[in-house]
């Protein structure tokens, strides 16, 4: 008795974890979205006040972009399960991370006065 194995093609495998030019495009976004914010870091072309949420905008850009194109995240029939799965997982995370600091800033304000 021979089991039969599902015949896998290339394109099968490659919609699954994305094509060359997906991942060319996700570097090269990435190359961009670092590139612009330490060009503006490094030579001081903004205020303080206009340079931070410059960098935190590149950087939320910069996680949507890696989601795409390296972790292929989406909201499609296929992959939406993983993609709320990931979702709860950085709310936890974000949670967790966010009530810690707010407790330990709570405690040092209350030790102080």
């Amino acid at each position: 008795m021979s089991s039969h194995v599902p015949d896998h093609t290339h394109d099968a495998h490659e919609a699954d974890h994305g094509s060359v030019a997906s991942y060319l495009v996700g570097f090269v976004l990435s190359v961009i979205l670092t590139v612009i914010p330490f060009w503006a870091v490094m030579t001081g072309a903004f205020e303080k006040g206009t340079l931070i949420p410059l960098v935190l905008v590149f950087a939320v850009v910069q996680v949507i972009v890696h989601l795409k194109y390296f972790l292929h995240l989406d909201f499609s029939p296929a992959s939406r399960a993983s993609t709320f799965a990931f979702l709860f997982s950085a709310l936890i995370i974000v949670m967790v991370v966010g009530l810690s600091i707010w407790i330990l800033y709570s405690a040092n304000a209350m030790m102080m006065y």
